[in-house]
């Protein structure tokens, strides 16, 4: 799978390239720089958890969840899955250079849910780390407590 996408991003990149050299003057402006897909790309959270605490049921909250590409190739996440429907993650699709940031926010609904709830997200990408588990917990109390 890595190596498929690793093929795919060099296809893509270098289609670029020749079809977005067509037209341009020899002087250089405006060439397209390619980004460097020879690196790694490596996800890193400030905070890979977030506690809620008491929260009533029938509410939902939402965190958002910072990361950086501390690695030295672009980061693209694939897919951010949640482990229940009630918890649902949203994210950027586009890349994500060496150095820079971006954010998965999630939205968590208690309706139906009573006491100390724990759901997962795993974020899959193109890092070192491929696979990075964030977590989320509330204490849901019943309305009125």
């Amino acid at each position: 799978m890595k190596n498929a996408l690793t093929y795919l991003v060099a296809v893509l990149v270098t289609a670029a390239l020749l079809t977005g050299a067509c037209g341009r003057n020899s002087s250089g402006a405006g060439n397209i720089a390619a980004s460097d897909t020879t690196g790694t790309a490596v996800l890193t959270f400030t905070a890979p958890e977030h506690n809620f605490g008491k929260v009533e049921a029938g509410e939902k909250v939402g965190c958002i969840f910072s990361y950086t590409n501390t690695g030295d190739a672009d980061l693209v996440i694939s897919s951010a899955s949640a482990s229940c429907g009630c918890t649902v993650p949203k994210y950027d699709k586009r890349p994500v250079p060496p150095g820079r940031s971006g954010t998965i926010e999630v939205i968590f609904d208690t309706s139906g849910r009573e006491g100390v709830q724990t759901k997962t997200v795993v974020v899959q990408s193109n890092a070192e780390n491929n696979l990075v588990i964030l977590r989320i917990i509330a204490d849901v109390t019943k309305k009125g407590s």
